[in-house]
């Protein structure tokens, strides 16, 4: 494995690592308490108490199977293959870094994870030669 392999597979751990872990912080504060008020608000109708959840866990989806397919981008895909994943999954890890830093005025590590995911993203995909 060269250096390029390595951080396209670095860039993929730090993605589906941080969808982990959004997943389940994003259900236990947003999801269920959304969940309480939705039962008690008689104003909100039942496409949005049943849209909210699975469009809030898009992005943690998303994060998950980019970060796969960047180490399987690693292991696996040829040179334009491999560039094709970086520029997919890296456009999608940078609107998240930009929304979040954007969303939480800097206030959050996940832009930061996100931001530094890209970079190993660009160096994975960079020509070698």
């Amino acid at each position: 494995m060269n250096w390029h392999d390595a951080a396209l597979t670095l860039a993929g751990i730090i993605g589906s690592g941080t969808a982990v872990v959004h997943g389940v912080l994003l259900q236990r504060l947003m999801i269920r308490p959304f969940e309480e008020l939705s039962f008690t608000d008689t104003a909100m109708t039942a496409p949005i108490r049943r849209l909210v959840p699975p469009l809030l866990h898009f992005s943690t989806a998303a994060w998950l199977f980019g970060g796969l397919a960047l180490i399987a981008a690693a292991l696996w895909f040829e040179p334009g293959a491999r560039l094709a994943t970086g520029l997919i999954v890296g456009g999608l890890f940078l609107y998240g870094a930009v929304c979040n830093f954007w969303g939480t005025r800097g206030r959050h590590p996940g832009w930061m994870l996100m931001a530094v995911a890209v970079v190993l993203i660009a160096v994975g995909v960079a020509d070698a030669g």
